[in-house]
């Protein structure tokens, strides 16, 4: 009598192989860890072969599992291909995108018009934190692709750009003339620190104006000309300009802008995703382009 493999169980099992996680993998799936293992356990029983080592720290395939990994992959590009042709759309499902807030703008608002264009059906949801929280969430599966802005990204992260950063005030300001500086960062804001021993190591004197870890009052106090701060080029709202004044504030560090997104994508709308953002930031950084936004 013939047996059928479960499709729900060979995706799961392609999950924890990518992420090297069951913990990971449930949150990709939006399962809880105790079905992402049973689901494993009953595709090993029903293959009569033992999958995964679980002796060690980090989870790994056995020679039975690199074998079964290939046809778990086609198995499952098959299914969802033909889903798709015959409802001639890509099937229903979510993928939830991180992004610091402070570089949504200009690339994203293009992307996901894109991508809605193409993939009516996914819906994207679209997580603003700070670089710190994404990086939780994309190790625990909550995130399926997140960007960062990092000075060097960790293991698995591709750098889309490296942008200057930039003092920015209030258009026409002159806060950044008064001593002590005043300087408005969020709590959590990566360029804080940065910043503040730029301003040490020039021996400008400073205080912090505003200690808030919502941006949009920080916004406010810069765009009010109450505060100076730091932002990637470009970057920057409409009520803030970078300060041109060369010599009177020290330069800053050049930051990164990083993907980190999975090494195997489930389903061809999360790899068209990643490669629209990739495009973007092509079109951003490249002359003679029309940049988005």
């Amino acid at each position: 009598m013939p047996r059928n493999l479960d499709i729900t169980a060979l995706r799961s099992f392609v999950t924890v192989a990518d992420t090297g996680s069951v913990t990971r993998a449930s949150g990709y799936l939006n399962l809880t860890q105790s079905a992402v293992s049973m689901q494993l356990k009953r595709l090993e029983m029903a293959l009569g072969q033992q999958l995964l080592d679980r002796s060690a720290r980090a989870i790994a395939l056995t020679s039975a599992g690199e074998q079964i990994l290939g046809y778990a992959l086609r198995m499952l590009e098959l299914n969802d291909e033909l889903l798709e042709r015959l409802s001639d759309q890509e099937v229903e499902t979510e993928i939830v995108l991180g992004v610091p807030y402070d570089i949504v703008y200009p690339a994203m608002p293009e992307v996901l018009k894109r991508f809605n264009a193409e993939f009516p059906r996914v819906k994207v949801q679209l997580v603003s934190s700070y670089t710190n929280e994404l990086k939780e969430r994309f190790a625990n599966g909550s995130c399926e692709i997140i960007l960062t802005t990092e000075s060097a990204p960790d293991a698995g992260g591709e750098t889309l750009a490296t942008l200057p950063m930039n003092w920015v005030g209030a258009p026409h300001g002159k806060a950044w003339r008064r001593r002590p500086l005043r300087v408005a960062f969020c709590s959590f804001c990566r360029f804080r620190q940065p910043a503040l021993r730029a301003l040490d190591e020039a021996d400008i004197p400073w205080e912090l104006a505003i200690d808030s870890g919502f941006d949009r009052a920080i916004e406010a106090t810069i765009s009010a000309d109450l505060a100076v701060g730091a932002m990637l080029d470009g970057a920057q709202p409409p009520h803030i300009k970078p300060i041109t004044d060369t010599g009177v504030l020290p330069d800053l560090p050049a930051q990164q802008i990083n993907l980190y997104a999975p090494e195997r994508p489930a389903g061809r709308a999360v790899s068209d995703l990643v490669a629209m953002i990739r495009q973007a930031y092509v079109a951003l950084k490249t002359p003679n382009v029309v940049k988005f936004g």
